[in-house]
């Protein structure tokens, strides 16, 4: 099972509220979810390897330390996966980033890849997977199957909802793949949304319903 991770920091539950709620407006939506990631991104990187390396201030020189190695990947799923992204960029804006093109087919549940992009050295930077919502877990499954044959190595995989069920997907398929979530809801309902949820992320998110 993988090691599963809840965002309980104020902020973030906090905001997640304020996501949920259905009278927020789609601009209102999107800014949140922004503000929510950069969040979210300090609590998923909080263990990133660090050197000490030799500075000077405008007063002495001095030994400080910055991050160590290849930066970041941060891989969106598409389409919803952009309302995290955004965020997790603006906390690390030098990072690299991929995208990966899933849709869930409505009668089957089961993700149909149309598109991926994703750095050549992707086997050695830690990559962080995002997309706002862990259902039904076989889009997020797949997406990391196909990371994994690219060569990455380091995942994580960030969400703001997460679902027993995906959880139990996620956790068999792909055990070694730690989850960030800012919540673990009840249960999916007979069409793969979580509930209670906050409905469909990338509706919301883009106006399209």
């Amino acid at each position: 099972m993988s090691e599963v991770t809840v965002l309980d920091h104020p902020l973030i539950q906090h905001k997640l509220t304020l996501l949920r709620q259905k009278q927020t407006a789609v601009a209102e939506f999107r800014q949140i979810a922004r503000e929510i990631s950069l969040l979210m991104c300090y609590e998923v990187t909080r263990d990133l390897p660090l050197e000490t390396v030799e500075i000077e201030t405008p007063l002495e020189p001095m030994q400080s330390r910055r991050l160590a190695g290849k930066k970041l990947c941060v891989v969106s799923i598409l389409r919803a996966g952009n309302g995290i992204l955004e965020g997790m960029l603006d906390a690390v804006p030098s990072a690299r980033v991929g995208h990966i093109g899933l849709y869930r087919d409505p009668k089957t549940l089961k993700p149909v890849e149309y598109y991926m992009k994703v750095p050549e050295d992707i086997g050695e930077r830690m990559v962080i997977v995002v997309d706002p919502m862990l259902a039904t877990g076989h889009s997020a499954a797949a997406a990391v199957a196909r990371l994994k044959a690219a060569g990455a190595t380091q995942i994580r995989f960030v969400c703001l909802l997460s679902a027993p069920e995906g959880l139990r997907v996620m956790g068999d398929a792909h055990p070694d793949v730690p989850v960030f979530t800012c919540a673990v809801d009840r249960c999916l309902d007979d069409h793969g949304y979580i509930r209670p949820g906050l409905g469909d992320a990338g509706d919301r998110l883009f106006g399209t319903k």
